[in-house]
């Protein structure tokens, strides 16, 4: 019996009902079906108190979701779709994201188109594309204290109150720089349209083998974005004597203390899609964020009343 599982915001009503609904209609057409929500996949925030508190990546992923589903159908909007990824990405699990939000960047299909979209792919006729995902930890000297998983990015950044921070940057084997900022970013591709390109960073094609290191508010002229290859390990060591705030995926993370280096990578695994067609990158940046619309053209005179 085939295999496949749902995901789904359960602070919306629509996902939740569409989620009944797709159970019924899979288990309908023989397949085994299992549900959770993408709670599972948020990170929490720490307090003073608890500064590091996580979940090792390879057991967030809700019961009876293995490398035997053929599919996971993800219900919501991008918040559920990164969560998701956490999820079901070291299972090797492909996703067939539905948008029931607002923006829906991450999305493929939209729930009006369900009914088709859904025998298509119960077909298995469908594309997968790999996104990269990048894997954070925390040491303090050799020891792991902390570790997520990323699809968007990974933001080290001061506390509200406190003063502009220092940070001394490693990229592989390369001179460490230092970077003065209100933070920094590291963002995958995908993450590029995110918080990265808010802040001034480049847009990156989701098939480009990089990372984006992205300083916030820098204090120098010269420190600017930098793209570098996905091979390279990039190492953070605080050079303040101020408490940080790491936020992946902008939904939790945790503390990080003076003593503490942040290592980021690209991850070994992958965020796998479901593509009904060939991805169009630029359709969707135009679609999305209005990247490349043209321009209306203005009349050259203004005839008063």
């Amino acid at each position: 019996m085939p295999k496949a599982g749902i995901i789904y915001n359960d602070a919306k009503s629509a996902a939740c009902r569409i989620a009944s609904e797709l159970k019924d209609k899979l288990t309908s057409n023989g397949w085994q079906v299992h549900t959770a929500t993408g709670v599972g996949g948020l990170l929490g925030y720490s307090n003073p108190d608890r500064p590091l508190c996580h979940t090792p990546v390879d057991q967030l992923a809700p019961p009876g979701f293995d490398e035997d589903m053929a599919f996971a159908i993800i219900l919501g909007g991008d918040g559920t779709v990164l969560s998701a990824s956490r999820q079901i990405a070291p299972k090797g699990i492909p996703m067939l994201t539905v948008n029931t939000g607002h923006m829906g960047f991450l999305t493929e299909t939209y729930i009006n188109q369900l009914p088709t979209v859904l025998e298509q792919v119960m077909a298995g006729d469908y594309i997968i594309e790999e996104r990269a995902m990048l894997s954070v930890e925390i040491y303090q000297e050799d020891k792991l204290l902390w570790e997520a998983l990323c699809l968007n990015e990974m933001v080290l950044h001061r506390e509200p109150m406190t003063c502009m921070c220092h940070f001394e940057v490693k990229i592989g084997r390369h001179t460490p720089v230092d970077i003065a900022a209100d933070g920094v970013i590291i963002s995958t591709p995908t993450g590029s349209t995110a918080y990265s390109l808010s802040a001034g960073g480049a847009v990156v094609t989701p098939d480009v083998g990089v990372l984006q290191l992205l300083p916030i508010c820098p204090h120098s002229l010269a420190s600017r974005a930098l793209i570098y290859a996905e091979k390279e390990p990039v190492t953070i060591y605080p050079a303040s004597p101020n408490r940080l705030v790491m936020v992946v995926d902008g939904n939790g993370g945790c503390y990080v203390l003076s003593d503490y280096r942040v290592r980021v990578t690209r991850s070994r695994y992958s965020a796998r899609f479901i593509r009904l067609k060939l991805p169009e990158f630029f359709q969707v940046l135009r679609e999305k964020l209005g990247w490349g619309l043209p321009h209306i053209a203005k009349p050259t005179s203004v005839e008063l009343p």
